[in-house]
């Protein structure tokens, strides 16, 4: 602090930069993670980057009767689903300390008097 209680400039500009790449960094640990959802007991399998893009799906042939595209249509949505939660946690788990840090008061965490 200098005096008169004012927060050092150049400490705060430091925090927000430390900040700043943190956010980056996960952000580019998340597009490149990959989270898998499923459904049917295995049947069909989404898998999804931690950012939310599907990057791939299996299905089970058994999973593909003719007669009954409904089911399998169900499943698939199912699978994404399942998939996307698995990254929603994945984006709290990385983000979470981050994001509350931005809105705890104060310039990423650091507290400034007065607020």
């Amino acid at each position: 602090m200098q005096p008169g209680g004012q927060p050092n400039m150049q400490q705060i500009m430091e925090q927000a930069q430390k900040m700043q790449q943190q956010l980056m960094t996960a952000q580019q640990e998340l597009a490149d993670a990959e989270v898998t959802g499923s459904a049917g007991g295995g049947l069909v399998t989404a898998t999804v980057s931690g950012a939310g893009e599907l990057k791939g799906l299996s299905i089970d042939p058994k999973a593909a009767d003719p007669e009954d595209t409904e089911t399998l249509a169900d499943l698939v949505v199912a699978a994404v689903r399942d998939a996307n939660r698995a990254a929603q946690e994945l984006q709290a788990e990385k983000m979470g300390p981050l994001t509350g840090a931005l809105g705890g008061g104060g310039l990423g965490g650091l507290s400034l008097p007065g607020m």
